[in-house]
């Protein structure tokens, strides 16, 4: 099937009750129920776009209680900043979007993190990677010119199952224990095999109950009959180049919601219903306040 194009989003969305409509069939198939106590006993309010739930007596619109919470942007604005999010493949910076969508700088950064938080409300808890897994560790973050390379950047592991899906997260440091917890997280019992380099902390993984080789990159050994660490190599070159051509600086508090974008957004590559799949998670998310991301930034 063919993936849903930036015209025929504007065609089928081009205007907020369609949208509504649209996030309305996501949230509740069989009909609307109350976003504070679940009552199914529900009146639409005529020309309101909301509902008042007859045993508690509260008023909520679809978008009440999600990620999209008292937002005061029209609709159609966010299916296009979602879509684009989506498939833009280096990301979309706070200030693209500002141009694009003709909103303030604050309403955009605002928009794009809330939508991040949407892409990884559930990290590390689905389905665990299976078949060959690659997995690696890199820092993250840009370096100045004249800057030690480890200050201010962040540690970030990565896994992917070969054609597949990927993993990311931000780590402490590549010690064992650390390394090891990761894997044990994100790799299924019933992979096939992990490839890493030559990094000491990943020998023993799963106690040798999993097949794992290594390549010795600083013999400059990258492929060894199957084994290598090309795939995983391909996320980092496509992490680094979201930030020098797209973010261009990415705090570490807020690395984790770029690190999930990416992932959403990597694993999704083939999945023509990857804008559909993002609406269900922005409804199935709860708010994040302006107050919380800039106490986080503070």
């Amino acid at each position: 099937m063919k993936p849903l194009s930036l015209v025929e989003l504007i065609d089928k969305h081009d205007c907020d009750d369609k949208c509504r409509d649209a996030l309305e069939k996501l949230r509740w198939p069989v009909g609307a129920c109350c976003t504070r106590c679940g009552d199914m006993e529900v009146l639409e309010l005529p020309n309101q776009n909301r509902w008042e739930c007859k045993g508690c007596g509260y008023q909520f619109s679809v978008t009440s209680g999600t990620i999209m919470h008292d937002s005061h942007l029209p609709l159609r604005k966010w299916f296009l900043a979602i879509y684009l999010m989506c498939e833009s493949r280096k990301g979309m910076s706070a200030n693209q979007l500002k141009r694009t969508l003709g909103v303030a700088y604050r309403t955009a950064w605002y928009l794009c993190h809330r939508i991040r938080e949407a892409l990884g409300n559930d990290p590390l808890t689905g389905k665990a990677l299976v078949g060959i897994i690659e997995v690696d560790e890199r820092l993250g973050g840009r370096v100045k010119r004249g800057e030690n390379p480890r200050s201010n950047r962040t540690l970030v592991a990565g896994a992917i199952e070969r054609g597949g899906r990927i993993r990311l997260e931000r780590i402490r440091d590549a010690e064992r224990r650390t390394l090891h917890d990761f894997i044990d997280r994100a790799v299924s019992n019933k992979a096939e095999a992990v490839y890493t380099d030559e990094l000491a902390s990943y020998l023993g993984v799963r106690d040798g109950r999993i097949k794992h080789e290594a390549v010795n990159h600083s013999e400059e050994q990258w492929v060894v009959g199957d084994v290598h660490a090309n795939s995983i190599e391909g996320v980092w070159s496509l992490f680094k180049r979201s930030i020098v051509g797209a973010f261009h600086k990415m705090s570490a508090k807020h690395m984790d919601r770029y690190l999930e974008e990416l992932e959403w957004r990597f694993s999704n590559r083939k999945n023509p219903h990857v804008f559909r799949d993002t609406l269900a998670r922005i409804v199935k998310t709860d708010p994040l306040t302006y107050r919380q991301l800039v106490d986080e930034a503070a």
